[in-house]
């Protein structure tokens, strides 16, 4: 009864366990828009295991317009897409005993959560603790420098072009979930540079 006073209950993490995840969606208002695929791959103790990565499409979203952003089409839906309550399963098998890792981290927590709502018929809700936000990292990094980014400046694409990391196609929920994590080792490893 307490635990719902401080959010939601303690998740247990292993140290050093992170899944960083990207979503493709049909905009940017959970519960507005669609989700249209989820890509995750495990970061464990500042290693990228691509042994884990998972790409999931959602069976029944209305691509419409936004292919022209992320790509995904109305044709892949129909032929790749799956339920979304096994995407959602295999979501969080893969999340379990780990922090989320994300760019923009809100927006992943938040379709993530409306998914979760959808299929389960409540929130999937993480502590503040259990996530971290490799945009907000750069921002604090850059204003530490004397910097004060403007939107575009924290771009995951710009960030990346920073630190000196190849340049990927934009906007695939996997691709972009292993440029975060990749932008995360960056990140961390400059941090013990300094």
């Amino acid at each position: 009864m307490l635990s719902g006073l401080f959010g939601p209950p303690k998740r247990d993490i292993a140290p050093g366990a992170l899944l960083a995840v990207d979503v493709e969606t049909t905009g940017l208002k959970p519960g507005v828009h669609e989700l249209v695929s989820i890509g995750w791959v495990p970061v464990n103790d500042r290693v990228i295991d691509l042994s884990g990565a998972g790409y999931c499409v959602l069976s029944g979203a209305h691509v419409g317009d936004s292919a022209t952003v992320h790509g995904v089409t109305d044709e892949d839906v129909e032929r790749d897409g799956v339920p979304a309550a096994e995407a959602l399963q295999k979501f969080l098998k893969a999340v379990e005993g780990r922090k989320i890792l994300a760019h923009f981290a809100q927006m992943e927590t938040g379709f993530l959560g409306a998914l979760h709502k959808d299929v389960f018929g409540n929130t999937w809700r993480v502590r503040e603790d259990e996530v971290v936000d490799t945009m907000t990292m750069e921002r604090r990094r850059m204003e530490r420098k004397g910097t004060y980014p403007r939107g575009e400046d924290l771009r995951l694409a710009r960030v990346r072009r920073r630190h000196g990391l190849p340049e990927y196609g934009n906007h695939n929920a996997l691709t972009d979930a292993i440029a975060c994590a990749e932008v995360y080792l960056a990140l961390t490893a400059a941090k013990e540079d300094n």
